[in-house]
């Protein structure tokens, strides 16, 4: 995450840039290394599209289409999840919503990707939506160490339907949500909800 502060704290072990300014200091604090800072003169910089140039599209701008979303994803040979995940169809679709977008689309995650039909494709294509709007509205997803720019957490992980609810009843049908290793991440979904 980035926090941007006129004070920080000594810099921690996971806190692996810092950008003075005259507003303040932006620091990047990053545990599981998702993120880099590069400088590039603008988008068009071999340097910014060495990074980007392979992203999917972001999910809440009027680029995300579900006929474009349906064709990308009749390209893929692998398990939906894993599709939504590596950020080659759409970005920021990371493991929370990935699971609960997953969830509301009654797919399961280990359908081949291919292999979505275009009706849920379009439920996908909502769920993904709703679920990043709703999360944003929220202030992201706090479970350990999250905390916004300002340094708020977020709210996200008191309304997941399925994410972190390993054994317990789903919301929707009360059957056992179960939870495995799937590209070494941990996927939640409800077995009777999302059979196809």
């Amino acid at each position: 995450s980035l926090r941007f502060a006129q004070q920080m704290p000594p810099a921690g072990v996971h806190d692996h840039f810092d950008l003075s300014t005259t507003k303040g200091v932006l620091r990047l604090h990053d545990p599981r290394r998702f993120g880099a800072v590069v400088f590039a003169s603008s988008e068009s910089d071999p340097v910014a599209q060495k990074l980007l140039s392979h992203l999917g599209v972001e999910p809440l701008s009027s680029a995300f289409n579900p006929k474009v979303f349906a064709r990308a994803l009749k390209a893929r040979r692998a398990p939906i999840k894993s599709v939504l995940l590596a950020g080659h169809v759409v970005v920021g679709v990371g493991n929370i919503y990935a699971s609960e977008a997953l969830f509301m689309a009654g797919i399961r995650p280990t359908t081949l990707s291919h292999r979505v039909g275009m009706l849920r494709v379009q439920r996908l294509h909502s769920a993904i939506v709703q679920v990043l709007s709703r999360a944003v509205e929220a202030g992201g997803t706090t479970l350990r160490d999250f905390s916004s720019t300002d340094g708020m957490q977020g709210h996200f992980q008191h309304e997941t339907q399925v994410y972190g609810r390993e054994g317990l009843p789903c919301r929707v049908c009360a059957s056992s949500v179960l939870s495995f290793k799937q590209g070494q991440r941990s996927t939640y979904f409800c077995p009777q909800c999302q059979r196809y």
